[in-house]
């Protein structure tokens, strides 16, 4: 594989697979690094809909919970849900949909762990991802919904929990990079990076509880009772209730062509597994050989779920595909799942996510992520090096765009299914924390920590001053932001959707202001301005 170059020289002598792509011209090794930088992003594509099914039956766990009536002595079971809404949103949808950005980010470290210098396209990323999270994103998500309808952020109090803490992370990058320790960064800088992350989440969680002296005194407002839909109807004989259903599973949900709505569980009437409620029967007579029953038929079904994975990725051409009358449309539909066939084979590996309530499928699928994350590094390296294009302006623009898909995939979902904007707007805001406190805090504290254990120095950073400007870009140009979300709360009551019109002029407002941070940003790091 290819070595870590961000400098430029007259031939790029690294190269991917074999020595012999030195010898092609520049201009044709720069196409075929771009087409395979573009086919990882299509793989990264695939593996999203397998991680935010997997990641769905996580957040839908319950536990059961016995309640006595103190007056009656009846005992009523009640399933509780094991995540809370809140951390729910901070940690697995928002940090798994950071994750591209937080392994790269992490590779990029590892490779460069012993040298003095910090690589660049780890914090380029993560920099420019955080712009395309913030502008680009909330531009899909305020002209998702229908028109005129509205969708206004519930818990405000949350959300500004998540924005202070979303905003901090980058003055807290920009005091260490220009302020604390100028131009390098200390173990102890790289610890309380992290260790912020922690603070947010109690912050949060503080916040969605109403705990007094740390959560602010707003009300929410218009909130469903129950984010996640029901699991079952209890039905009653005698003095106790009994809560007895079996999940009708779905072969062929893993359909690329289909987009999985995670937000099903954050919805009362939402599109999640069907479940089927059973007759009431005695405890004691059946309940045993029901669930033995439950338990084998549920193996099988499993086991048939995940051949038809494999059956599916080797299906180039399905039902709906033939009904087409249009030749060339058929073929091109043909086209796009033959691209998609080899990373859908590959990833019916992960076996479904009904096995162990999801966890399996969702490791697994971070993992291939990284392994995607990993080939993408290497291939900016060479794009860089063969071109000579600074790496932070590849970080800031080609890297933060695909890496940033399974962000805009969550929110765009958020805004189409959810009744309000609080999911779809915080992923935004906690997903720009994450990168920081996360995808910047652990990559600094492996490499501070070597060099701390090593060479008793520091780690240093290169063209520093080019990426605190574009912080300072990035700050400016998202109080713009900020401030049309709070303005569209006051005239129009609500942060997405709205008049088409309106919707519109917002959207392509957005779209200017993360256009000025690229190009701002690209001219300083290259040295142009």
């Amino acid at each position: 594989m290819a070595k870590s170059i961000y400098g430029v020289s007259s031939t790029c002598e690294s190269y991917l697979i074999f020595r012999g792509e030195t010898a092609l011209g520049d201009g044709l090794r720069t196409f075929l690094y771009v087409v395979v930088l573009a086919y990882c992003f299509l793989g990264l594509s695939a593996i999203t809909a397998r991680f935010f099914l997997s990641m769905e039956n996580v957040v839908k766990q319950t536990r059961a919970v016995v309640e006595i009536d103190p007056q009656t002595n009846a005992e009523t079971v009640r399933h509780v849900k094991v995540w809370n809404y809140t951390i729910a949103d901070i940690t697995l949808l928002a940090f798994g949909t950071s994750f591209p950005q937080i392994s790269l980010a992490t590779i990029d470290a590892i490779r460069n762990i012993g040298n003095l210098y910090a690589g660049g396209l780890g914090p380029g990323t993560l920099v420019g991802s955080a712009a395309f999270d913030l502008f680009p994103i909330h531009a899909v998500c305020v002209v998702v919904p229908k028109a005129g309808e509205l969708k206004k952020i519930s818990d405000v109090g949350v959300w500004l929990v998540e924005l202070f803490w979303s905003f901090w992370a980058y003055v807290w990058l920009y005091i260490i990079l220009e302020v604390w320790t100028p131009k390098v960064v200390t173990l102890l800088e790289a610890c309380l990076t992290v260790l912020q992350f922690g603070l947010l989440l109690i912050h949060a969680f503080a916040q969605d509880k109403r705990w007094p002296y740390l959560s602010l005194p707003l009300a929410r407002t218009e909130r469903p009772e129950d984010w996640v839909p029901a699991e079952a109807t209890p039905c009653k004989q005698g003095n106790k209730s009994h809560n007895e259903y079996s999940e009708i599973f779905q072969a062929g949900e893993e359909d690329s062509r289909n987009i999985v709505d995670i937000f099903s569980i954050h919805s009362r009437n939402g599109t999640g597994p069907v479940y089927q409620i059973l007759p009431c029967a005695d405890a004691a007579e059946s309940s045993g050989r029901d669930v033995h029953k439950k338990l084998v038929f549920e193996e099988d079904h499993v086991i048939s779920i995940w051949k038809q994975q494999f059956l599916d990725a080797l299906t180039l051409e399905d039902t709906e595909s033939r009904k087409l009358n249009n030749k060339y449309l058929r073929v091109a539909r043909i086209f796009w799942q033959s691209l998609l066939a080899p990373w859908r084979f590959l990833f019916a590996f992960v076996p479904p996510y009904q096995i162990a309530h999801g966890w399996i499928a969702f490791i697994l699928s971070l993992t291939f992520i990284s392994g995607i994350a990993y080939i993408v590094t290497e291939v900016t390296d060479l794009i860089s090096c063969v071109t000579g294009i600074n790496a932070y302006v590849i970080a800031f623009t080609a890297l933060a765009s695909g890496t940033s898909w399974p962000d805009l995939v969550a929110s765009k979902i958020a805004a189409e299914r959810q009744t309000t904007a609080d999911s779809a707007i915080a992923n935004i805001t906690c997903s720009n924390s994450v990168n920081i406190y996360v995808g910047i805090g652990i990559p600094w504290l492996i490499d501070t920590a070597y060099n701390f254990i090593a060479y008793r120095e520091p780690l240093r950073i290169q063209n520093s001053a080019g990426l605190s400007f574009s912080l300072l870009v990035f700050f400016s140009t998202s109080v713009g932001c900020i401030a049309v979300l709070v303005f569209r709360r006051l005239t129009l009551g609500a942060e997405l959707g709205g008049p088409r019109l309106w919707a519109w002029v917002t959207s392509v407002y957005f779209m200017l202001l993360w256009i000025i941070f690229v190009v701002v940003s690209s001219l300083k790091v290259s040295g142009i301005i």
